[in-house]
């Protein structure tokens, strides 16, 4: 019985945070400050999300930095991100053989 009550709560969040932006901002939005703020917060959350598990991924926090040095160097240089992620990976798994 508490499963359902559990997904039902899901269900309700999960709709009120769809429908909340589309009851409150009928007309459209002219604020400059108000229209960046919008386009960030994707990039915020994501990078929130993405950051504490990668440092967190391996399970020593000195490849994990290895491996993120390395995938921000070659992401500066406009790499393709199959390049940038399997680098990284490769670099935090030979400084885990080294270490």
């Amino acid at each position: 019985m508490s499963i359902a009550i559990y997904i039902a709560v899901m269900a309700g969040v999960t709709y009120l945070i769809r429908m909340i932006p589309l009851t409150f901002f009928r007309r459209k939005i002219k604020s400059r400050f108000f229209k960046s703020l919008l386009y960030y917060i994707p990039y915020a959350v994501l990078s929130a999300m993405t950051i504490p598990a990668i440092f967190y991924s391996t399970g020593d926090m000195v490849t994990s930095v290895v491996g993120t040095v390395i995938a921000v160097i070659l992401a500066y240089f406009n790499l393709p991100l199959i390049v940038v992620a399997l680098a990284a990976a490769a670099t935090a798994f030979l400084t885990g053989l080294i270490i």
